[in-house]
């Protein structure tokens, strides 16, 4: 809702309330700014593409709603001050919850959003669609443990926006990673081996990557993997990738795991000193982030790898 004051036919000013959506301010802003559709489409998406944000009929990513936003010369927060109850915030909203509860492993709530908001016109766009059924692929999997229907789903979401299947994009990347870790899961290896090199070989064709944490990700199952059918010495190279991009990036997603994977790398190769350093470094880095669930665990399964190679 937003506060309009309107002059009446007295010239007096009179408050009233009304409900402007994302499309109609854009149109606004476009219009008083006096740039053209092809214009401000220039550099961001295509002509089409403003016309379809302006009707409602599609909604831009955040990346393409910020250039939208710096070439109408307003903060980006304007544009969403004035479509707080808008679709558009609506489907943020819904896709940080998703994202949320997936980070918690709460399946059963994020299927449940999902069984409520998939026939939602709100969710009309191809990008929208493919984001609920890549989730719903994976609530399949973990809830049903119905693995063939899972990949299915994930194959059909990757589809809705490349059906040639051809040079991914990063959410698509996103989606065949998750196809892997299912795999893996499932104790499918080879195929998830396969569908991990696949994902990496995919996103180091992109021009640039928004969000480094999908490589760090792909990066530490394809090496917690390698660890798992006894490629020690593979699995240690995409382990050292997984931190030098955790260093490059300044992100700490997945650094402390990245170390434990080096680290039993290291014991099982009979490199103890070195293997004793990296489980450590993952202590310590657990205990920064204050996780005391897995600086016990690292040290149980430190112990446990040493009694074992004791034993070899």
């Amino acid at each position: 809702m937003t506060i309009i004051l309107k002059e009446d036919e007295k010239g007096a000013f009179q408050m009233s309330i009304e409900s402007i959506n994302f499309g109609e301010v854009l149109n606004s802003l476009r219009t008083y700014k006096k740039i053209e559709i092809a214009e401000l489409a220039e550099g961001i998406c295509t002509p089409e593409d403003i016309e379809l944000f302006e009707k409602e009929r599609k909604y831009p990513t955040m990346e393409q709603l910020a250039k939208i936003a710096e070439k109408l010369n307003v903060q980006i927060n304007y544009l969403f001050d004035y479509t707080a109850s808008s679709r558009f915030n609506y489907v943020i909203t819904i896709s940080k919850l998703i994202n949320n509860y997936k980070r918690e492993r709460n399946y059963q709530a994020i299927y449940e959003i999902i069984q409520k908001e998939k026939n939602n016109p709100i969710f009309r766009s191809l990008s929208q669609q493919q984001f609920l059924l890549w989730h719903e692929g994976i609530c399949v999997f973990y809830l049903e443990n119905n693995k063939e229907l899972a990949i299915e789903l994930l194959k059909k979401a990757i589809k809705l926006t490349n059906p040639k299947y051809r040079k991914l994009t990063e959410n698509e990347v996103d989606i065949l990673a998750s196809m892997a870790i299912i795999e893996k899961d499932a104790q499918n290896f080879e195929e998830a081996l396969s569908l991990f090199l696949e994902a990496l070989n995919h996103i180091r064709e992109l021009p640039y990557i928004k969000d480094p944490t999908l490589e760090i990700k792909i990066l530490y199952g394809y090496s917690q993997l390698l660890t798992k059918v006894g490629e020690y010495e593979e699995s240690l190279k995409y382990c050292k990738a997984g931190i030098k991009t955790c260093i490059g990036t300044e992100s700490s997603y997945q650094f402390a795991d990245l170390h434990y994977q080096a680290g039993e790398n290291y014991i099982r190769l009979g490199q103890l000193e070195k293997g004793n350093e990296y489980m450590e470094k993952a202590i310590n880095l657990f205990n920064i982030q204050g996780n005391d669930e897995y600086v016990l665990l690292v040290k149980k399964e430190h112990n446990k790898l040493l009694t074992e190679c004791v034993h070899i």
